[in-house]
């Protein structure tokens, strides 16, 4: 018998070992770690930063902010925008924050593109950014700071530029997961939009980096959904022309959403002024909306949850999704650090709760809560925008604890996602790569072997 296992076992055993494969591996767990720790210190720097103004560690930001003087709101954003202009001006290599696009491009043109020095530099600029009440996303900084420590372990082992690829993924895979505590999410956005394909050997080391930043996060902020919310069953299959509707409605929404981002973004870049001033003229705009909308200050995660408990009326859901949009157009465009992960989440959720409202006007005994509705917006939105349609209906269930919910979920986003994409042509981060003069992802080559 133990003649024939080792006939059997032996030579793909030898074989297994003679590869790349168990140094990726154990990068994979290094980078994951490292990842980790670098999303959890981000996010106790967006608190520390906040702390002197909002006068709380906390996420609830329109809550505190609404307990402040009116000039305290205002001058926050433009004082954090001096400071990010100045880093900008003098520090930061390429003159601004970096985010998701560059991750994409290095893996189309070669690792060297991500160093740590640029990674913690826009790490630092956006912790200040959003601890100053820059409406942005965190999640994007903390994925390009993830796959610069995986880049610089790369070229420490010196490892082939296939190799390369998959172990920044991996990085990119431990910093969703420690964001959003959402594994399987980490997972699928790295192989969904980062490396742009599935496949079977990367499988393995992005589990291993998902799972070490999922394990780390829930260590020091608790295992628990990033959004409490209780458990909705959808009233009648009736409803299924309205979670159409709703698809068509969010893509509509992201439409504009990608839109107003990008055409603010040119609009900036026009402007005859110096580097450093551009972040303090964009905190001018941003302290002003907060004076009379808190809830478009920072990264709107506590406003997110209020739509996704029913507990903002249809007004201010109507309000706050050409506002929050505005804000975040505003706060990209004037070189603040942020990403669009949670601003699109934000957009969706105020999306879905009002749409989710009116339906129950229109057809009260046919109707299920908006908080409901507010869930399928969040994912339609999001997945629209960052191209992650599976990514991002996986997050969404991770974050809210949805999952009776597959079937409509899945339904608007592909909806939304396949009109935005007729409409637009790609993803956000693809247009953000154009506008940079970067390639373009090429779908059809193989660009992830370990050789």
């Amino acid at each position: 018998m133990l003649e024939l296992i080792d006939r059997w076992f032996r030579p793909n055993l030898e074989e297994f070992l003679s590869t790349r494969q168990p140094l990726v591996w154990a990068l994979a767990l290094a980078s994951g770690i490292a990842a980790a720790i670098g999303a959890v210190l981000f996010r106790i720097a967006i608190g520390l930063v906040q702390w002197p103004w909002l006068g709380t560690l906390s996420e609830n930001v329109a809550a505190a902010a609404s307990l402040q003087p009116w000039w305290v709101i205002f001058l926050a954003p433009v004082a954090g925008g001096l400071v990010v202009g100045l880093i900008l001006q003098h520090l930061l290599p390429g003159n601004r924050p970096y985010s998701v696009p560059e991750v994409i491009r290095a893996r189309l043109e070669g690792s060297e593109r991500l160093d740590l020095r640029s990674g913690v530099g826009s790490a630092v600029t956006s912790a200040i950014s959003l601890g100053s009440g820059a409406s942005a996303g965190r999640e994007g900084p903390v994925v390009h700071l993830g796959a610069s420590i995986a880049a610089a372990l790369c070229r420490r082992f010196d490892l082939s530029r296939g190799a390369a690829r998959i172990l920044f993924a991996c990085g990119v895979a431990s910093a969703v997961s420690a964001s959003f505590n959402a594994p399987i999410a980490g997972v699928l956005f790295a192989q969904e939009v980062i490396l742009n394909r599935f496949r079977g050997t990367t499988f393995v080391p992005l589990v291993i980096a998902s799972t070490s930043g999922a394990v780390l996060s829930r260590l020091w902020f608790g295992d628990y959904a990033a959004f409490v919310v209780p458990e909705h069953q959808i009233t009648s299959y009736l409803e299924f022309p309205a979670f159409v509707l709703l698809g068509l409605v969010c893509a509509l929404v992201s439409v504009m959403f990608q839109s107003t981002l990008l055409i603010a973004d040119r609009v900036a870049r026009d402007l005859p002024m110096p580097l450093w001033l551009r972040p303090v003229t964009g905190g001018l705009a941003i302290g002003a909306m907060g004076v009379f909308l808190p809830q478009v200050l920072g990264v709107g995660y506590d406003t997110t949850d209020a739509a996704l408990k029913e507990n903002l009326p249809l007004v201010l859901l109507l309000l706050l999704i050409p506002a929050k949009t505005l804000a975040t157009g505003i706060t990209l465009a004037s070189r603040f650090g942020g990403g669009v992960f949670s601003p699109s989440l934000y957009v969706g959720a105020m999306t879905g709760g009002a749409f989710g409202m009116i339906a129950a006007m229109a057809f009260p005994e046919l109707s299920s809560s908006n908080g409901l509705y507010a869930i399928l917006g969040m994912g339609a939105v999001a997945g629209a925008v960052l191209g992650a349609p599976i990514s991002t209906a996986v997050m969404v269930f991770e974050l809210t604890g949805g999952y009776a919910l597959t079937i409509a979920l899945l339904l608007t986003v592909a909806i939304s996602n396949g009109l935005s994409l007729a409409v637009l042509g790609r993803s956000f981060f693809e247009a953000q790569l154009a506008t940079r003069g970067s390639a373009q992802p090429d779908r059809q080559k193989d660009l992830w072997s370990y050789d």
